[in-house]
């Protein structure tokens, strides 16, 4: 996009830390595009990395880095406090953060079912609850929700990150269902499949050719459409990133790339009892 479509807002990102990470590249096109972003991730080399490079991109006043547990609600919610009062506002929240760690059923420890969760699912109620309130009460605001696909919810090893997104897309759709009307938005983005970022390499071939992957950049174009005031009728959507053609019209676009949260075209509807 052009003209500086975030001139002027203020966005959280978390798990942006991370130099190749989905953050990170998001963070960067909020910049470019004139906003101010809170960069939160828990890992302090990153995030030191990471902002040192984006305030020499737009100016230290505009990038502000926050080591935070995510997973810790009063921890959380002091991350949207700091990011309104040192910013000078809120208008788009990127629940971003999540962690995989590969397992059977049978094989994940408790640990690391609770581990994960408050990351992937935990975290982004936390943020979210009083990034929203503050949203209202402005009445505009864009909350993305990083997921994943359908098919990594159900695949076998994914007990513990697949079982958590699927989680979190549902929370996203309850929560986009009952934003209408307010100018708050709730949406999904995700890559639409394998991506080089830190959280997945550890988990592959060391030999891979992490240049054929996805890159991190592949989010830029469809989070900057659903975080600016073109988004601003677009709720309660999933968008696959690698299906996003800026060459095609808008519509087209979206008609490509863009579906219902939660698929609620593969599942039928309850029977309720006759009153």
């Amino acid at each position: 996009m052009s003209n500086k479509s975030l001139s002027g807002k203020v966005a959280v990102i978390t798990g942006a830390g991370s130099p190749i990470g989905l953050g990170y590249a998001m963070a960067e096109a909020t910049l470019r595009e004139g906003g101010k972003v809170a960069m939160l991730d828990v890992n302090a080399a990153w995030l030191e990395e990471s902002a040192a490079r984006l305030k020499a991109l737009a100016g230290d006043e505009n990038v502000l880095p926050i080591q935070v547990d995510i997973t810790d609600p009063k921890a959380a919610e002091a991350a949207i406090a700091q990011s309104i009062e040192t910013l000078n506002g809120l208008d788009i929240l990127v629940n971003n953060a999540g962690l995989w760690e590969p397992a059977s059923f049978r094989e994940v420890t408790v640990e690391a079912w609770q581990r994960i969760r408050a990351v992937n699912l935990d975290g982004p109620f936390y943020l979210t609850k009083p990034a929203v309130e503050h949203m209202i009460a402005q009445g505009s605001g864009r909350i993305v929700n990083v997921t994943t696909s359908l098919g990594t919810m159900w695949t076998a090893s994914n007990t513990t990150y697949g079982s958590s997104k699927a989680g979190h897309e549902a929370m996203a759709s309850v929560l986009a269902l009952e934003l209408e009307g307010t100018g708050v938005t709730c949406n999904v983005l995700i890559p639409g499949g394998n991506t080089a970022t830190n959280m997945s390499a550890k988990y592959r071939d060391p030999d891979i050719d992490t240049s054929a992957l996805m890159q991190n950049h592949v989010m830029s174009a469809p989070y900057l459409y659903m975080a600016s005031d073109a988004g601003k009728d677009f709720n309660c959507r999933r968008v696959v990133a690698a299906l996003w053609d800026e060459a095609l019209p808008l519509e087209e676009r979206l008609a490509k790339a863009a579906a219902p949260i939660a698929w609620p075209q593969l599942g039928g509807f309850s029977i309720e009892p006759k009153k």
